[in-house]
């Protein structure tokens, strides 16, 4: 009785999973798909040229305080150049921090607006793949450790209705 009970509990079990197996659990990366939508390229695009003028400053100043480095480690200077040198490279470097820094937020700001425009049509995207592909269970690539097959990606096919929604 114990085997014949085991037995059908291993079959119940086995057959539970099978399905499992086919095209219900999927991987997406979500961001990946958001980021290669011709939507988020416009995004950059716009976010490159209104940065334009900071970056081209930013990379100037890198230039000059390479410049202003080698010399310092250099060139024989009077005590008085080398201060005023020094000085100068200070104030260079802390403006080049600056322009950093605002370039960075700048960036991190455009892409938190971005995403947060478009999760409403992120949800619209995956839940169209999920219900197509019948996936019961999906899952960042990032987070799979292990499978015993391929798992199906959905990541190019959510990019392309995420392009189809803009």
């Amino acid at each position: 009785m114990r085997t014949l009970t085991a037995a059908l509990c291993l079959g119940l079990l086995v057959a539970a999973t099978a399905p499992a197996q086919a095209a219900e659990v999927a991987v997406l990366d979500w961001r990946a798909a958001l980021m290669e939508t011709d939507a988020a390229e416009r995004s950059m695009n716009e976010l490159r040229t209104r940065l334009a003028d900071r970056q081209q400053e930013a990379s100037a100043l890198g230039e000059e305080l390479q410049d202003m480095q080698q010399r310092l480690e250099g060139e024989r200077m009077t005590e008085t150049e080398r201060r005023t040198t020094l000085q100068a490279f200070q104030e260079k470097g802390q403006r080049f921090e600056r322009l950093r820094r605002e370039i960075d937020q700048a960036r991190r700001e455009a892409e938190q607006a971005f995403l947060q425009q478009a999760e409403p049509k992120l949800d619209q995207a995956v839940r169209q793949v999920i219900e197509r592909h019948g996936v019961a269970v999906l899952v960042d690539p990032n987070g799979v450790l292990h499978a015993d097959q391929d798992l199906q990606d959905l990541t190019g096919e959510v990019t392309e209705r995420l392009n189809a929604l803009y």
